[in-house]
């Protein structure tokens, strides 16, 4: 089954804690992963940043609705145990507990709408809570799914004007690209390697390091259409015509199945980058994009609090 969104896990998260014992959340991820039934691939699925586990996530996001619900407690760091209100709730037997649920609870209401004291309705906190009752996402998905969404629509972006440039233009954001990600020493002295070799399928040549300890044959094709093993093999071809060994092959559009699986089986490296991958390099290393919003997320630093 699919990783279960947070609203499913808070009443089997509730339940697990019945039991009155103090539980730690590592524990409860074990619990109800087995609960669940999940598969190994859905426990290590990852959220976009590849920080947390998406299944952890939401098994902590269903642990502070239901603290902040006062149906569990927090122990001490990392643990917490049911409340005589989440007991009360067990027993109930309920068939679900989700955000429409925890509604009956005033500490809800007011985590949700940030209130303390005032207890009047605004039309604020009304648009809060219904989109907190409709959204299955925990905020930490939901951020992290918009930003993936903003940066796959600038990749696209990216790549619809890489795209247009001339020939000699794309070459050389290869090279600025290259150089930025480490290669290549100065730009100076990599922009002097490309577009002059022209030999056998070779476009230029960049250092591996700022010391030039080995070189790196480019490949760089601006191209709509597929790129075919051929096209791999002319290049390989060029690579052992220099007795070079290592090589990068960059187009705008895709490789065919053919062609990926030629250079896993051949002595020389040649990398394949697509034009997603191209796009995504260029946003990862800030070529051809410019800095719109920075927004921090934080947490509690719990070592803080410790009094010693």
């Amino acid at each position: 089954m699919p990783v279960p969104n947070y609203q499913v896990i808070m009443l089997p998260l509730l339940r697990f804690s019945s039991d009155e014992m103090e539980h730690s959340l590592r524990e409860s991820v074990d619990f109800l992963a087995e609960y669940f039934q999940l598969t190994e691939d859905e426990r290590q699925e990852m959220l976009p940043s590849g920080k947390q586990t998406l299944f952890q996530n939401r098994v902590a996001w269903a642990s502070t609705y239901l603290r902040k619900s006062l149906l569990l407690e927090a122990t001490k760091r990392g643990s917490f145990k049911i409340t005589e209100r989440g007991a009360a709730v067990v027993k109930q037997n309920p068939t679900e507990i989700n955000v429409r649920f925890l509604m009956q609870f005033q500490e809800f209401i007011d985590f949700l709408s940030h209130k303390k004291d005032n207890n009047d309705d605004s039309e604020n906190d009304l648009i809060v809570r219904e989109n907190s009752i409709n959204d299955e996402k925990t905020p930490e998905e939901a951020l992290e799914y918009s930003y993936q969404r903003i940066r796959n629509e600038l990749a696209v972006e990216l790549l619809n004007r890489t795209k247009c440039c001339s020939p000699s233009f794309f070459e050389k954001l290869v090279v600025e690209l290259l150089v930025k990600m480490g290669y290549g020493g100065s730009l100076k002295d990599a922009g002097k390697s490309v577009g002059k070799t022209r030999d056998g399928g070779i476009d230029g040549i960049i250092k591996e390091d700022r010391l030039g300890l080995d070189i790196i044959y480019i490949q760089a094709k601006r191209w709509e259409g597929t790129v075919g093993r051929p096209e791999i093999q002319k290049f390989a071809g060029a690579l052992q015509g220099h007795r070079a060994k290592k090589g990068v092959f960059i187009t705008t559009s895709s490789y065919s199945k053919d062609a990926a699986e030629y250079v896993s089986l051949i002595d020389s490296k040649i990398v394949l980058i697509d034009g997603v991958t191209l796009a995504n390099l260029m946003i990862d290393y800030n070529l051809g994009v410019s800095k719109f919003a920075l927004y921090e997320v934080k947490k509690v630093d719990s070592d803080y609090f410790i009094d010693e």
